[in-house]
């Protein structure tokens, strides 16, 4: 006997076809449904069916939208009738329907959950309302512009607006195309401007079809071969250029952070200031700093005048190799729960996005952004998508109620933040992300190593005093030929340029004139020129003579005697106390710190500020460390679910469904949880099943409050549990009603 519910039809549904429905609709096992009836209540409610529509594709949706214009949703319908609207071979996209608890029944008597037409809309298929007697309608006396008019509104939506609707006229007085189709009967008027084709007219002019003939297949997508070492060398050139590009937004925001907007993110002025510095468009601006946040190399200072400031992790990564850094930086964007191609635009009250806010924030970008990177690595080995605008046709049709209405634009975003940060290039996916994406980490970091240029170990020293490094240098070279020139332009062959005041800045930090000259001696592969020479040795002769030093806080007397005694004393040793002229000290320790210890050394000093006046340098109240922003966390995707917590759910949802479907005796109700002689009446009910083996049914409430049915036999009664035969235990204080099995 064909199922004529949902619930029945769940209820005769096998283990393993019940447990596919779980894994594809996770939300129908949380928490574990009683019974059949509870599941099919479930999977009618219009959250649950609408996210359970949100992966099919554009084929499986018009077998749906079919269904509802056939009815299916308040009466069965054969599937030859589906066929029929569609033009195509329903079963496969059946098969996905009835595999997610949409559709249900038999070939020949097929039915759709009735909340689908409130999720699909008013007009199912594009189609209009139903007029029967319009099914053999003959349009052969139709003119041109009303051809024109039907055909536009067949092609879905199937109202238009029209002031010719305003008054229905004979159609030997009607003077327009409206006016003349409304006189026929072939539109309907719903209002004074708005007319509906109705659905029997739509159907001929399409042929009696309900979609177009491009929604039975997938559209090809058109790629270009190329070799993977190819695509992979091109990606790494890429990475190089986006990791020069964060080394000079981390040392830039290191000398000057950028302030933290009130309403939080990056300004504009901001924003336009780092792009200009890094001779970079704004959208690759958004993108770096998005991921030096995403990856943890700034934050938020959090003080009362916040900042976008390097973090310690900054350190580290600088000093990692390239292919380590790539690495960190692509995990971060693939985990990135933002979308920075929203950066600029408009929000629902006309405000512009501002990077770094919480306006960018979407959970779901990871999802989406490793949903196209999957369907490049669908394709050959090499092989690159044509067009950015195909892949987006294509991804639109797999999945065309994916994603809202930034569906397309986030797969533009993701192809173009991807290309950016060397992780595909010519179209194609690169063996670093496809390793990535499979969570192998070392096998991403070896392909990127490999298609990464070998680091080299010399420089081409010019007349000009410029330095050409032909390839990526080594860490070490690059950061002593940073320290001692300038970049005059990078690319696959850095230019650096040589100036006295570069020449001096290597001084400061501790080089001598003698390592300078070893430096370009031993790691020039042309003769070092002689101007070069001259200029370090005369900004050397010239450098250091004036010299100074750091000092927290001076102590002044005009009486010589009296410093001298301080400096006798052991609180000149305790606080670095030394002399720099005769009548002044200087200490590293604060102020304060140093007239205490003076004064419980027995002297009397007094603080005194730029002006030469007595300074009160006591506390002035009690002060506690500022708090910090808390991030908000990034709850990660939910994964499939557990095969093993899938069968305790089904395992569930049968003795349920047993306890439903079984007669039973009279009953033994504990009202409030039992007490007093229920509770003896329960266990002497309860202790004769068991001495007689027979079955019984009890109700009861689990620790989450869920309350159930079980049939089972009970094999002991005591200690306050109920153990079957089965080795389940209930508590008996749990148990609400019980009752012998009828045979």
């Amino acid at each position: 006997m064909p199922a004529t519910s949902l619930a029945d039809w769940l209820r005769s549904a096998s283990d393993d076809e019940l447990a596919a429905l779980l894994q594809a609709r996770r939300d129908l096992a949380t928490p574990p449904p009683s019974d059949s009836t509870v599941l099919a209540t479930r999977a009618g409610t219009a959250g649950s069916t609408a996210r359970a529509l949100e992966d099919l594709d554009t084929f499986t949706l018009a077998v749906l939208d079919a269904m509802l214009v056939a009815g299916a949703d308040a009466e069965a319908v054969p599937a030859a009738r589906i066929a029929t609207l569609v033009g195509a071979d329903p079963p496969p996209a059946l098969s996905r329907l009835r595999g997610r608890a949409v559709v249900w029944g038999d070939e020949d008597a097929l039915r759709v959950v009735p909340v689908t037409r409130e999720i699909v809309g008013p007009f199912p298929a594009g189609l209009g309302a139903s007029v029967p007697e319009l099914a053999d309608a003959d349009l052969s006396e139709v003119s041109e512009d009303e051809h024109a008019v039907l055909s536009a509104l067949a092609a879905g939506p199937p109202i238009g607006r029209s002031k010719d609707a305003l008054t229905r006229v004979p159609l030997e007085d009607a003077k327009t195309p409206v006016q003349r189709l409304l006189a026929r009967g072939l539109l309907l008027r719903r209002d004074a401007e708005t007319v509906e084709l109705p659905r029997e007219v739509a159907l001929i002019l399409r042929g009696g079809r309900s979609c177009s003939p491009g929604a039975l297949r997938e559209p090809e997508l058109p790629t270009h071969p190329h070799q993977q070492s190819t695509v992979d060398e091109a990606a790494a050139g890429e990475a190089a250029e986006f990791l020069r590009h964060m080394e000079s937004l981390l040392a830039q925001w290191s000398e000057q952070p950028p302030p933290v907007l009130k309403s939080g993110g990056l300004g504009v002025r901001e924003l336009r200031k780092l792009a200009r510095e890094l001779e970079v468009d704004d959208a690759r601006a958004t993108l770096l700093a998005e991921l030096a946040v995403g990856a943890g190399l700034v934050a938020d200072s959090g003080t009362t005048t916040p900042e976008w400031v390097p973090t310690t992790l900054t350190d580290s990564w600088l000093a990692s190799a390239p292919g380590q850094r790539w690495i960190i930086l692509a995990q971060a964007w693939l985990e990135l729960p933002r979308l920075p191609g929203l950066a600029g635009q408009r929000d629902a009250k006309d405000k512009a996005m501002a990077p770094l806010s919480d306006d960018l924030r979407r959970p779901l970008a990871p999802v989406n952004r490793r949903r196209v990177l999957e369907a490049l690595a669908g394709l050959p080995a090499g092989a690159g998508v044509r067009s950015v605008e195909e892949l987006v046709t294509v991804l639109a049709w797999r999945a065309p109620r994916r994603g809202g209405r930034l569906r397309d634009e986030t797969v533009r975003w993701t192809m173009a933040e991807a290309s950016t940060l060397g992780v595909i290039a010519l179209g194609a996916l690169t063996r670093a992300i496809a390793a990535l994406l499979e969570d192998d980490r070392s096998g991403a970091l070896e392909a990127m190593v490999g298609a990464m240029p070998a680091p080299i170990d010399h420089v081409l020293v010019q007349a000009d005093l410029t330095v050409v490094a032909p390839g990526p240098l080594e860490p070490e070279l690059a950061a002593e030929i940073k320290t001692v020139a300038d970049v005059e332009s990078a690319g696959p062959a850095t230019v650096y340029r040589i100036t006295e005041h570069t020449v001096r800045r290597a001084l400061d930090a501790g080089k001598t004139a003698d390592e300078l000259h070893g430096l370009f001696g031993k790691r020039s592969a042309t003769p070092v020129p002689q101007a070069l020479t001259y200029l370090i040795d005369d900004v050397a002769r010239r450098h250091g003579r004036l010299r100074g030093g750091a000092a927290a806080s001076f102590l002044r007397c005009d009486d010589e005697v009296l410093l001298a005694e301080v400096l006798g004393n052991p609180v000149a040793e305790e606080y670095e106390l030394r002399k720099i002229a005769p009548t002044v000290l200087v200490s590293p320790v604060p102020l304060a710190e140093v007239l205490d210890g003076l004064r419980a050394a027995g002297f009397a000093p007094a603080a005194e500020g730029s002006d030469g006046r007595v300074l009160d340098l006591r506390p002035s109240g009690r002060r506690v460390p500022a708090r910090t922003r808390n991030a908000r966390r990034v709850l990660p995707e939910p994964g499939g679910a557990n095969p093993e917590q899938i069968a305790q759910v089904i395992a569930h949802l049968r003795a349920g469904d047993r306890a439903a479907s079984r007669r039973r005796g009279a009953e033994v109700r504990l009202p409030g949880g039992g007490g007093g002689s229920d509770t003896a009446a329960t266990m002497a009910l309860l202790a004769r099943a068991s001495r007689e083996q027979r079955e019984v049914w009890i109700g009861f409430v689990d620790s989450h409050g869920t309350a159930s049915q079980r049939i089972l036999t009970p094999a002991h009664v005591g200690g306050g549990m109920l153990l079957s035969t089965e080795d389940e235990r209930y508590p008996l204080h749990r148990i609400t009603s019980a009752a012998l099995v009828e045979d």
